[in-house]
């Protein structure tokens, strides 16, 4: 133990103690150690020749080395917390950091570490315990970050198995998981593990697929890990290493550059804690140079935390002091029994006002050499951030920063914190990396495992519709239209895939997908490749390519052919149709005549030659041959707009019964999957296919109903059979499979309803396999190129089938395809009546008042009155029969006569009248 000045801490209350003792607690001879010691007695330097700090209270530091162990860690932690300091600094250990914090809970000592990073050490379960550096929980973020802005899918972590490697790389794996990627495999070896272990480490995960490394260790073991890497043959192109800030810790406190050290980690992204630059920060270099107890010529990010750390607790006891606060020690009743108690734990005791102190130092609030040194309401440091290096050369080359504020930048954090927030994928930006190998081509971050041992591939080993894929005595295997598209999709990509194809299935029978879909979830094979339908269940457990073949399900049952009937014209129109249609020519012709009788003598005579006038007229507009002519505007308008209703039902007529003569006409009694379901006769199925789960869990169809065809011939005679004799109403298949049934059968059956799925047959890789999405893409380029197509031609060529079934209720034209017409038809003549009559009313109003006026004037003596009202009903009724039937000319001749003797004089009525001889 090494002990600087003397304790005076007053066990009795005082204003402001002359000297107050402060702890400081990690390993001297270490990376971290050899940075943080000569910075943190300069800053309790600076602070005790500060006049304006503490105001005449000095600091004095209790320094305790725990050199690199965990045991004589924690023996020192406690000697330490019985030299009653009001707090302590360290340790860098976080595994020391966890026992010394159960002790400074129970003693009120708050404790401030520079150096352990571990983010379980929580505020919630250690109150007392202030992390004054960057935890580790940002740094993994970081990395999931660089991880996701390369487009990697899969990390190797290898870390030091303690409290903050193990705790650190499971938050990795937390971030990564909101990224889409994940740690594939977690690589520990235990503290002061030997070259072999480490060795025997690296064998391992190289034969592995991740090529992305992940590297979390103490800086004073870390760079054994390059070296043993570099001789594998591990730094070389393809490879990924990302190292967390032990690297630069270890780089930045070395005065010269070592070549054999720099040659190992050519190409290495590291993490930097991230500290602006300052003038503070530019003093302390050069205060650096002048001190006496330094070991090392430069300084590495940990000895600015630990100066600001010293000044963070100058600052909280100034404001403590200030607040009237008092420095005093209580004994611990528990730690003071006789019984058996050790010495040392009675030495143990508890800082009366530590709970307050501990309120300042979280309430600062200061800009140090780190930058605003402030904490959130976790205890955390505000503005986490990070420089993202890449090593090359004889240095380091700074490739942009991290932030929780904005992510990946090159704009410096400081200056983003002015701007709002944007973490968008977009606004993620880095320089251009040298990778390992000294290449600038982003390593791909995966190899296919084992060193190369080709990809295991399991392929369906079909009996039926081998067009798709089956056994063959070829070098490969297998063959097929799923195989070819599969070694053309290879060909495309920019390496190579050693494989080779296993056949699944006995041969006898077609194999289960969904079980070949499981083994291959289950890591018994790496892929499948074949006619493999995507479907939602499937998805959840394996990733599937992009679709290279379109599919679903459809219904294919018999049909027969409908042949032709002496009545086969009247089958383009419904009896609604029909009818409707033969009062519509009545309704018309009428209107017609109506319009068309008081002025036209072709709609004049006899009732008899007018009634079959109108139906002559009527009929013969069918097919434009009507002989009268229409000269009332009235009547044109509603012969024209009844004449295009009239060629709009001939040409549709027209066209219809043409279809029904001309084109081959099939029906079958299974209309599609709703009429399937809904009976209850015999569903035949393909062996192995989904469709059996798919009818039984989402049509909820018996699977009683349900017969395995196993053979085409099997699909035939069961076809054939029919329910009645033991065979199927129709066979539920998938699209593919059907198209090529239907051309080997010369199309004696057809498919009936519509396609009720819609899918597509793609490859089976494993979960977050690289190989499916570059395959994908492979695909996607075989449609562009036309390759596809020409694949589909060599294996599938046939002739489709173009027969369709047809129901007779559905080609016919019914009054929904013509309503619209016969309305507008309907309107206009209504329209053409109401005026037709209203006119008509008008004139005879006019004909009868200048009749009466006559007549009184022509009558000298009335004659006497007598009950005439129903008399006179009927003459008003029948003259105004009479007066509709008289011809518009005569009418107008009539009205225009009244109208000019009603003009004349009565006078020369008069005289004329007297003047006659008697």
């Amino acid at each position: 133990m090494e002990v600087i000045g003397i304790t005076g801490n007053a066990t009795a209350p005082s204003a402001r103690p002359r000297v107050v003792n402060i702890g400081a607690l990690f390993t001297l001879n270490s990376a971290i150690g050899r940075s943080a010691k000569p910075a943190l007695f300069a800053a309790v330097d600076d602070i005790n020749s500060d006049s304006s700090i503490l105001k005449g209270t000095k600091l004095n530091v209790i320094l305790q080395d725990t050199n690199c162990s965990g045991f004589l860690g924690t023996v020192e932690a406690m000697q330490l917390m019985g030299r009653d300091v009001i707090t302590a600094i360290g340790p860098q250990s976080s595994g020391i950091a966890h026992v010394i914090s159960h002790v400074v809970n129970e003693l009120h000592v708050p404790l401030l570490s520079f150096g352990a990073t571990d983010p379980s050490l929580s505020a919630l379960q250690y109150p007392y315990f202030l992390r004054t550096t960057t935890s580790d929980y940002f740094q993994m973020y970081a990395v999931a970050d660089l991880v996701e802005y390369f487009g990697w899918r899969e990390v190797i972590a290898i870390f030091v198995d303690d409290d903050c490697g193990r705790n650190g790389i499971s938050i990795l794996g937390d971030a990564l998981a909101k990224k889409r990627a994940k740690i594939s495999y977690k690589a520990a070896f235990t503290p002061g593990a030997t070259t072999s272990d480490i060795d025997s480490l690296l064998v391992g995960v190289n034969l592995m697929e991740s090529r992305v490394f992940v590297i979390h260790v103490n800086p004073d073991s870390g760079l054994t890990i390059f070296s043993i890497a570099k001789r594998l043959g591990m730094m070389t192109n393809g490879y990924v290493w990302i190292a967390t800030d032990w690297l630069p810790s270890v780089l930045d406190s070395s005065d010269t550059v070592d070549h054999d050290i720099m040659d190992l980690i050519q190409g290495v992204i590291a993490l930097r804690h991230h500290t602006p630059d300052s003038d503070l920060k530019t003093k302390f270099t050069s205060q650096w140079r002048s001190l006496k107890d330094k070991e090392t010529p430069k300084f590495n990010s940990y000895a600015l935390y630990a100066y600001d750390s010293v000044w963070l607790v100058a600052r909280a006891l100034d404001a403590f002091f200030d607040d009237g606060g008092t420095i005093t020690f209580s004994d611990d009743p528990r730690l003071q029994d006789d019984n058996g108690t050790s010495l040392h734990l009675k030495a143990l005791r508890i800082f009366d006002q530590g709970s307050k102190l501990l309120q300042k130092l979280v309430a600062t609030n200061f800009t140090g050499l780190t930058g605003q040194v402030q904490f959130d309401s976790e205890k955390n440091l505000i503005h986490p951030a990070y420089d993202v290096l890449n090593i090359g050369g004889t240095s380091s080359r700074l490739l942009g920063y991290w932030s929780n504020y904005s992510g990946l930048s090159t704009v410096a954090p400081e200056i983003l914190y002015t701007k709002p927030p944007n973490t968008s994928t977009s606004n993620q930006h880095l320089y251009g990396v040298i990778w390992p190998g000294e290449t600038t081509t982003k390593p791909r971050g995966w190899v296919f495992p084992n060193n190369g041992k080709p990809l295991q591939i399991a392929v369906p080993y079909r009996v039926t519709y081998a067009e798709f894929v089956t056994k063959d005595k070829g070098p490969e295997g297998a063959k097929g239209f799923c195989i070819d598209i599969f070694n053309a999709a290879i060909d495309l990509l920019p390496y190579p895939v050693p494989h080779e194809f296993i056949l699944y299935g006995d041969g006898r029978r077609n194999p289960s997908f969904s079980n070949l879909v499981n083994d291959v979830a289950q890591n018994k094979y790496d892929a499948a490749v074949g006619d493999i339908t995507i479907t939602t269940n499937r998805t959840r457990i394996v990733d599937f390519t992009q679709p290279y073949m379109e599919s679903g399900l459809v219904v294919i049952a018999p049909v027969r052919e409908i042949k032709s009937s002496p009545w086969a014209f009247l089958k383009p129109f419904t009896w609604q149709m029909w009818g409707l249609t033969g009062v519509f020519f009545l309704f018309v012709g009428a209107v017609v005549w109506i319009l068309e009788h008081r002025m036209n003598h072709e709609f004049r005579g006899s009732p008899r030659q007018q009634l079959i006038t109108i139906f002559w007229f009527s009929f013969s507009t069918m097919f434009f041959s009507h002989r009268e002519n229409t000269v009332s505007t009235l009547g044109r308008l509603v012969l024209i707009l009844w004449l295009f209703v009239v060629l709009i039902i001939n040409s549709s007529y027209t066209a219809s019964l043409t279809s029904i003569l001309t084109v081959q006409q099939l029906s079958s009694r299974v209309q599609g999957i709703d009429s399937l379901i809904s009976s209850t006769d015999p569903i035949g199925i393909q062996d192995g296919s989904f469709a059996y789960n798919y009818l039984v869990d989402e049509l909820n169809v018996a699977g009683s109903r349900l017969q395995i065809l196993k053979t085409q011939d099997d699909y035939v005679n069961a076809l054939q059979r029919g329910p009645s004799g033991g065979g199927v109403a129709a066979i539920v298949d998938e699209l593919p499979y059907v198209e090529l049934f239907l051309s080997n059968t010369k199309c004696t059956f057809r498919i009936v309803g519509q396609e009720f799925t819609k899918s597509g047959w793609g490859f089976a890789f494993q979960r977050d396999s690289p190989l499916a999405v570059d395959l994908s893409t492979a695909i996607l380029q075989l449609s562009e190129n036309g390759e596809l197509q020409r694949i589909r031609d060599k294996w599938l060529s046939h002739n489709p089938c173009s027969g369709q079934t047809n129901q007779m209720d559905e080609n016919q034209l019914s009054l929904k395809s013509f309503w619209g017409l016969f309305l507008i038809c309907g309107i206009a003549c209504f329209l053409a009546l109401v005026f037709f009559f209203c006119r008509v009313c008008w004139q005879y109003s006019r004909y009868s008042a200048e009749g009466e006026q006559h007549d009184i004037e022509d009558i000298e003596e009335p004659e006497p009155t007598r009950p005439v009202r129903r008399s006179i009903r009927s003459t008003s009724f029948k003259n105004l029969i009479d007066f509709v039937d008289k011809k518009e000319a005569e009418i107008k001749e009539i009205l225009k006569r009244k109208s000019s003797e009603s003009k004349r004089p009565p006078s020369q009525v008069s005289d004329g009248q007297s003047s006659s001889p008697t």
